[in-house]
């Protein structure tokens, strides 16, 4: 099979674990609605909320994120189906590649229930003007995230303390993805008196980013997970 025809596979099979487990939709987005719930609590100021709103959202996306991780990779070493699918010959970069499209698919639904929980609590103010460059945002962010996730994953999914393992190695590296996609996202909501103009170059940072570790976790996932 080809590459691309593995990653489908891949992906419709996370994803329908996912379905059935339901994981995402009892756990990890209570748990993202909780902690923007924690932020609004913390800084009790709807003025200061609604300026560092788009920080917020993608600082509960980071955190859940760790979660859909740790489930993703969770699942296949419990009972070996991950070395199962390497001894069967299936290929690594469309293993690679069909978690990180189901990573990707889990992500974008958190992120559009975190966008509204801060347009309820943080009373942030989503204009026609910069509509285009948030969708871009979200979708370039959402792409260098799901190869970050899926690629670390991988890395620390044989490791013994990967629980904690996990955000030590991950945390780090996507911060240019939280500095770019804040800013994009004040851009694109016109926070701090920011045009949507402004955003546009810190696209180019994402997308940079996801081409990336999109190409690193292509070539290197075989090896990874082989460790």
């Amino acid at each position: 099979m080809t590459t691309w025809r593995v990653a489908r596979l891949v992906a419709a099979k996370d994803l329908r674990i996912e379905a059935r487990s339901r994981v995402v939709v009892n756990q990890v987005l209570p748990f993202s609605l909780l902690v923007m719930v924690l932020f609004a609590f913390a800084l009790d100021n709807d003025t200061v909320l609604t300026r560092v709103a788009p920080g917020l959202v993608w600082l509960a996306t980071l955190f859940s994120m760790l979660v859909l991780v740790q489930r993703a990779f969770a699942v296949e070493t419990a009972d070996g189906a991950l070395d199962a699918l390497t001894v069967a010959g299936v290929r690594p970069s469309g293993l690679f590649l069909g978690k990180a499209m189901a990573m990707a698919v889990q992500l974008v639904v958190l992120e559009v229930v975190l966008l509204f929980a801060a347009i309820v609590l943080y009373k942030v103010d989503v204009g026609g003007a910069g509509i285009v460059l948030l969708v871009t945002t979200f979708v370039a962010a959402t792409t260098g995230l799901a190869f970050v996730g899926t690629l670390y994953g991988g890395l620390a999914s044989g490791a013994k303390g990967r629980e904690t393992l996990l955000p030590l190695l991950m945390l780090p590296v996507v911060a240019p993805v939280l500095i770019g996609a804040t800013r994009a996202t004040e851009a694109a909501l016109g926070t701090n008196g920011a045009s949507p103009s402004e955003g546009w170059p810190w696209i180019g940072l994402l997308v940079l980013f996801a081409a990336l570790f999109g190409a690193g976790g292509t070539l290197a996932f075989g090896t990874l997970i082989d460790a």
